[in-house]
This record gives C-alpha cells, structure tokens and sequence, in this order.
C-alpha cells in the first residue's frame, strides 16, 4: 500500500512551506509569494523561537533576474507579525493583479 503524503500546512488559505530558517508563503502558480527568512532565533522555555524575521514580496516570474524578483521587504520580530506584514503584502498584490 502507497503511503499517501501529510497535507501541507496552509495559513489564511495559502500554502506555507518551510525550507530550514526560510519560509514560502503562497502559491507558486500565483503571481507572488512572500518569502520569509529567519535570521535570529532565541530560547523561551524549552524551545526556540523566531526572533528577527526578513519579510520579501517577490514575484513567481522565472523571466526576471531573482535580484530583480523582490517587490517590498522589511524586518520584523518576531514570526507572527513578519507573517502577518508578509500575508497582507500578498493579498494587496494579488488584488492589484486581478485588477
């Protein structure tokens, strides 16, 4: 019997995959997605957690120099408010794109 994958992980309906200290918010067949890098952790309690977190708006467009991919970043601390900056990016981006 074939085992079956786990399902991916999503927030606010996107998929949001984790590569080491980087994560991939959205879908790559969108126009966007935001990329958020983890670049210092610190201890609380037992475990680690997400200190200082890099938030980039970029373009899914193989035809554009990666350098050139980057629409908006910022630093954030802490992930939740990274992810929060990084998903209202995304939707406005998307919104703008449709219009």
């Amino acid at each position: 019997m074939a085992q079956s994958k786990p399902p991916i992980l999503q927030y606010k309906g996107k998929p949001l995959v984790r590569c080491e200290n980087t994560l991939y918010y959205g879908d790559m067949a969108d126009d966007y997605i935001v990329m958020l890098q983890i670049l210092s952790t610190k201890p609380y309690e037992d475990m680690v957690i997400a200190n200082k977190v890099m938030v980039s708006l970029m373009s899914t467009d193989p035809s554009v120099r990666l350098k050139d991919r980057i629409i908006k970043k910022t630093e954030k601390e802490g992930l939740y408010n990274a992810l929060d900056v990084g998903s209202i990016w995304l939707l406005r981006a998307l919104e703008e794109k449709k219009a």
